[in-house]
């Protein structure tokens, strides 16, 4: 214990390894592509990536307001949870001390 006290923790190291990593594709990758650029031969990928539009504005919240229809129903469903736990609690009060209901 008395060690740990002077302790002092190093600092977070970020050191990430590719999974998979290929020389070989890679290089036959570049040749594939320097190949296809001299040629004049177009790549659909590149294609497709020029069509590429994100629609990302509007997609995190609704335009009504900062809560989204998902988070009324939540708080409306949390409301009747805890009306019935009042309900139930009254019950259970009301049996308990004002009736003759032995348990």
């Amino acid at each position: 214990m008395i060690g740990r006290f002077f302790h002092t923790p190093k600092a977070k190291q970020f050191n990430i390894r590719p999974r998979f990593y290929d020389p070989d594709k890679e290089e036959r990758d570049e040749r594939e592509r320097r190949i296809k650029d001299e040629l004049g031969i177009a790549d659909e990928k590149k294609e497709d990536d020029k069509n590429y539009r994100p629609r990302v504005k509007g997609q995190f919240r609704n335009t009504d307001g900062w809560q989204s229809k998902s988070s009324d129903a939540a708080r409306r469903a949390q409301n009747k949870r805890l009306i019935w736990l009042f309900i139930v609690l009254a019950l259970i009060f009301y049996l308990f001390f004002y009736s003759d209901f032995l348990f």
